[in-house]
């Protein structure tokens, strides 16, 4: 599936992921390949990534997070690798 993280001054990862690990506003969740659709708000928190690269974090202060057919969309307040 395809991960884009953006915030609202640049695009901070934009590739192909096996795992997100997300911190919603009611708790952590997951999201992997053929998740059903779904948007969230996202909590101030660790979002990590698995990627054929190995694991990457960033930490959001919020946002919101869409999946929608193997395509994750997240819009970050602000995004500290």
């Amino acid at each position: 599936m395809t991960l884009d993280i953006i915030t609202p001054d640049r695009k901070v990862f934009s590739g192909e992921v096996s795992a997100v690990t997300f911190p919603g506003s009611q708790g952590q969740f997951q999201v992997l390949n053929d998740h059903a659709a779904l948007v969230s708000t996202l909590a101030k928190g660790p979002i990590v990534v698995q990627s054929a690269a190995g694991q990457q974090t960033f930490t959001v202060d919020g946002g919101v997070v869409e999946v929608l057919q193997n395509k994750v969309l997240v819009l970050a307040e602000a995004v500290v690798a």
